[in-house]
């Protein structure tokens, strides 16, 4: 048996589970984990259940893998503009992370609240999601991931409230369009990065100028330009 016949057991089995994993996003984007049985994702996916049970052990199990797999997604997704000035690249990073959470909301909410059941891996998870989020921002406002702890432990506070205000958003998202909470976040994050440099003047904040203003959106949208402070809509 030569090499490439040796891969290709193992080639095949990842291409299969990539395609549960698949299958399996959008079972939880319109369906509560607790309303989907093994039975129903085997149905939906043309497998046999045991092929599920043997690449993720159980329901929570291949549910997890789904969460992963969707926070490799939002980590892409929120570093793919590195070629853009430093002040775009932390709007589409905002952008892409409110966009995340608006199509993979199930997802989002497990990634946030632990939504099958709050534990280590949960936590692991979120962990993972937070140190990539805070390294894309760093090297976006600094140009390196590599920043004092005062500047880390700042960055996390902010994405706490990140968090927690996209799950309000999610909520009401019919009355506020992303535009709102995706400029909201930037502004706060402008000031927290001006609190950065007080603290660590070797952080330089982006200047407070017109490349703060809403940039053209993942959807190729070009606002309206106008001045860094002006409100929404004004």
């Amino acid at each position: 048996m030569n090499r490439s016949q040796q891969r290709g057991p193992s080639v095949r089995s990842q291409l299969r589970r990539s395609e549960l994993i698949a299958t399996g996003r959008k079972l939880f984007s319109d369906t509560s984990y607790d309303a989907l049985s093994m039975d129903d994702i085997a149905r939906h996916a043309g497998v046999a259940k045991g092929l599920i049970y043997y690449y993720f052990k159980n329901k929570r199990g291949y549910y997890l893998a789904i969460i992963e797999d969707s926070v490799g997604e939002l980590v892409v997704l929120a570093s793919a503009s590195g070629e853009l000035p430093r002040t775009q690249r932390i709007q589409r990073t905002v952008e892409a992370y409110l966009r995340f959470a608006q199509d993979n909301e199930a997802a989002y909410r497990t990634i946030i609240t632990g939504g099958v059941g709050f534990d280590t891996q949960v936590q692991a998870i979120r962990d993972a999601v937070r140190t990539g989020l805070v390294s894309t921002l760093a090297d976006g406002a600094y140009g390196t991931a590599d920043i004092p702890p005062i500047a880390r432990l700042a960055l996390l506070g902010w994405l706490s409230s990140v968090e927690w205000l996209t799950l309000e958003w999610l909520a009401h998202r019919e009355e506020l369009p992303l535009e709102i909470p995706r400029d909201l976040l930037v502004r706060m994050l402008r000031h927290t990065l001006s609190t950065i440099e007080e603290f660590a003047p070797e952080c330089q904040a982006p200047p407070p100028d017109l490349a703060w203003r809403p940039c053209t959106g993942l959807d190729g949208t070009d606002p309206e330009p106008r001045p860094a402070d002006t409100p929404p809509g004004q």
